[in-house]
Parts: C-alpha cells; structure tokens; sequence
C-alpha cells in the first residue's frame, strides 16, 4: 500500500502560508523616506493628543502642528514640566517628494487596510512556521522510524491481508461441512444410486443446496480457500514477530532480538503484501467469500438446484467424493 507523505504536506503548507504572509505584509514601498528628530511638547492630553514644535531640518525654521504622542511615555518627559513647561517626545519628518520637512505620523498615514493586513500577515507567519517545524519534525521523525524498522503501516495492511485470506478459508469450510452435515443422514441411502437419481426429499434437497454453493462457486474459490489458508500459515509467525513495530516505544524498549525480529518480519510482510497486491490477492479473498456465502432459498432454489445437477451430474458427484470420500455411483442412462 503506498504510503501517503502527510508530513511533507504539512511542510509544503507551512512554506506557503510563510509565502502568502510575505505578499500580504506592508509594502516598504507603502512608506516615504523618514528622518527622525527631537519634538518639543507645548501641551497635551492624557490621551496622547498634544502639539509639538520643532526645527524644520531642511529649512532651518521652527514649526508647530498637532500631534499624536505616545501616551504611555515615562512621565518626566510628558508636558507640563516643571522647570520648562514642555516636554518631550520623538518623531519623524518626511525627507523626500513634495512633503519634505512635514511631521509624519506612523499611526494616521498607514494605508487603510494595513492593520487587518498586518494582523493577518502576523497570523499567517506564526502558523506557517508551526506547521514548517512540524513537517521537518514529523517527517524526520517517520524516517528515523522506518529506517528503525517500524513501519505500522505494513504491519495493519498485512493484518487486513489475513484477516481476508482467513476469512476465505473459513467459509469455504463452513460450506464444505454443511456438505457433509447434509450427506451424513444419506450415506446408506446413496450409496449404490447415483447422487442424480435420489428422490427430491428434503435430506437429499439439502445436500443438492449445499453442494450446488461450492459448484457455483467453482474451483476459482477452492483455489482461492487453499491459498488463504496458506498465506494465514505464513504471515501469523510474521506478524506476532512484528508486534513491537506497531510502535516506536515499544520498538526502543524490546531487547536486541526482538528489535531485530521485529525489523525481518516488518522486511518480510512489506514484501508478502506487495506480492499480494500484484497479484490481487485481496480482492481474489474477497470475491471468494462472497461467492460461497451466497446461500439458494430452501424452498425457492430447490428446482434451479435440482435442474443444476441435472445439467452437470459430474460437477455434484466429483465434489461430493472430494469432500466426503464417497464415490457416486454414475447413472447407467
């Protein structure tokens, strides 16, 4: 079964959301060339609103506008002081194009879906980088277990394997002892007459039934039986010795023999299962269980059952000696 590489998923989808943060981020280009320098506080409110004064860099002037400043500043530099009557703060002027020399603030002239944008870019950038970290974690983490020998996943798909070749080789044998179940009562009254020849009673009715599901089903199921019970043969001591690699704890706390025979039989099962599944095994199982489950009405599939052995009287008498040993007498017309 292949096996499906979620984490380098995982990393893949880490790697873009950091790509996506990058083109969703501000632009440097959204923001004018800045010089910073010192503003005198004339007043303010406690909630940051204030005008300040300061010198025109540019053109050697002094200026005073409006001003948004930082109201969570340590309160020695917030106006009124004490000795000069202002106080201080910091900004920035624009230094090129057409505004040069104007106050710049950093909270008004953002552009107008900058904060969602910013937000959104932040989210993505801390998720990205989650899901980066996990893919190389995880995915360094599943090599470093197949290479450890653990491989959970060869090991449930050589269960499946079993429990359907099991199940084949099961019901086939539940068809054949309902067979022999219904010849048991029979064996003196069939035994100089041919099988096709019996009276129609409900005895003989039940054995024509149950030997009718096994000829229907034909020797693809026969076949099919014999090759799951020696695939069950197979993989049962393959599997009970690769128990401690369904996990990697397990695996780091079994002894050196078992780790090693846990890594053969991991080896061992991977190679059943693709010899299996090349061969559709699996569904060969499943197509087998299916036919020999299939049980004819009692009262409705008598006559088809009857005029079935009418048809192919061989068919009946070769399988009937096959699972019973009794050798059909065959009809002197």
């Amino acid at each position: 079964m292949r096996r499906i590489p979620v984490f380098r998923w995982v990393l893949a989808l880490g790697l873009a959301l950091v790509g996506f943060s990058v083109v969703l981020a501000p632009s440097v280009a959204d923001f004018p060339e800045l010089h910073q320098l010192d503003l005198d506080v004339v007043n303010e409110k406690p909630d940051g609103e204030c005008t300040v004064r300061w010198t025109d860099p540019f053109e050697d002037r002094e200026r005073e506008e409006p001003y948004r400043c930082d109201p969570d500043r340590e309160p020695v530099l917030k106006a009124p002081d004490p000795v000069t009557g202002m106080g201080w703060d910091t900004g920035f002027v624009v230094s090129e194009g057409p505004g040069r020399g104007e106050l710049y603030s950093l909270d008004e002239d953002v552009p107008a879906d900058g904060g969602v944008r910013d937000g959104l870019s932040e989210a993505m950038v801390a998720g990205g980088l989650l899901l980066t970290a996990a893919g190389i974690a995880g995915g360094g983490f599943g090599a470093l277990i197949r290479a450890s020998g653990v491989d959970p996943a060869a090991v449930r798909r050589a269960r499946q394997l079993r429990d359907t070749a099991n199940a084949v080789a099961e019901d086939h044998e539940r068809a054949e002892e309902a067979v022999r179940t219904a010849w048991a009562p029979l064996r003196r009254e069939l035994a100089s007459a041919p099988l096709e020849s019996a009276p129609p009673g409900p005895r003989t009715t039940a054995l024509v039934l149950a030997l009718q599901v096994l000829v229907e089903a034909g020797p693809e199921a026969r076949s099919a039986a014999r090759t799951g019970g020696e695939f069950c043969s197979s993989l049962d001591p393959l599997l009970s010795d690769a128990t401690p690699a369904l996990r990697y704890q397990d695996m780091l706390r079994a002894d050196r023999d078992r780790r090693w025979g846990a890594t053969y039989a991991v080896s061992q099962l991977t190679e059943m299962v693709k010899d299996a599944d090349r061969r559709s095994s699996a569904q060969r199982f499943a197509q087998a269980s299916v036919d020999l489950l299939r049980r004819p009405d009692p009262e409705l599939g008598a006559l088809a059952a009857w005029s079935d052995l009418e048809a192919r009287p061989e068919e009946y008498r070769a399988l009937l000696a096959e699972i019973t040993g009794h050798e059909s007498p065959t009809s002197s017309g």
